[in-house]
């Protein structure tokens, strides 16, 4: 079994920041792309950004410029830095991880339990 968990959700302000971490724990062999995305209400879930297990990135359009994730792959654990933060930005965010538990193993996706993430005044 692999459980991922977020932490550093919250309230605040616009323009303000907020850190989100994740670990991952249990069964893993490796770890390969590991991600964050969000979900507003009424809204799909989306890719907020990527991270693969060489550090190549990639961010939703809204979202470049102010949010950056990055991993410590010593620790099994994803980042995800968010600065000028909007109102549109309130959402739950979840954790991925794509997961090999054993040698020759198939990928698994492996999700966390969400943070919520609240910008307002």
């Amino acid at each position: 079994q692999v459980q991922l968990v977020e932490s550093g959700g919250g309230l605040v302000q616009p323009g303000g920041s907020l850190r989100l971490s994740c670990a991952a724990s249990g069964s893993i062999f490796s770890i390969n792309a590991m991600g964050w995305y969000r979900q507003a209400p009424g809204k799909q879930r989306e890719l907020v950004a990527g991270i693969t297990s060489g550090g190549s990135t990639n961010y939703v359009d809204s979202v470049k410029g102010r949010f950056t994730i990055s991993r410590d792959n010593a620790k099994n654990m994803v980042y995800l830095e968010m600065n000028s933060l909007k109102p549109e930005d309130t959402a739950v965010y979840y954790c991925k991880a794509v997961v090999i538990v054993r040698l020759w193993g198939n990928e698994l996706d492996y999700w966390g339990q969400g943070t919520q993430v609240t910008v307002s005044s």
